[in-house]
């Protein structure tokens, strides 16, 4: 005389799944690379909050994953762009300072070792040389010279 199995222990009453032997990892179960666990170690003792949900450790994984495929797409094409097969601070700098969007996010941020974006200021430039050009130094003369 064997008792029943409980149902929901594993058993085939149609209820959940049945416990598989091997066990998934947060960052597994969401398809990230970066860990899960770790960021939720880290929200836990930086003392962010006094409680953390189980779901912000997960969307902070994600976006910070995110974050960083971006990056590294954006130095990698500078990158191959300078003839170079290996991304140094210089390829980070120049990636992020020519997107809008992740220039406005490390907009006071400093990359050590990145240099700086390569600028030149438009009054520093020759003058274009034709009719054209020459018009329009007169007008910037004439509109100068009566600004004061």
């Amino acid at each position: 005389m064997s008792a029943p199995a409980a149902a929901g222990k594993g058993g085939k009453s149609g209820r959940g799944k049945a416990k598989s032997s091997k066990s998934l990892s947060r960052s597994t179960r969401a398809g990230l690379t970066f860990s899960v666990s770790r960021v939720g170690r880290y929200l836990k003792t930086g003392r962010y909050a006094a409680r953390v949900g189980s779901a912000a450790p997960v969307y902070l994984a994600a976006v910070l994953e995110y974050l960083a495929a971006e990056i590294l797409e954006l130095a990698g094409n500078a990158c191959r762009d300078n003839k170079r097969t290996r991304i140094n601070p210089r390829h980070m700098t120049l990636a992020v300072g020519n997107d809008s969007e992740l220039s406005k996010l490390f907009k006071d941020t400093t990359i050590a070792e990145g240099g700086v974006l390569p600028k030149i200021e438009s009054a520093l430039l020759p003058k274009k040389k034709g009719k054209k050009g020459a018009e329009a130094d007169e007008e910037e003369s004439q509109s100068g010279s009566q600004s004061f």
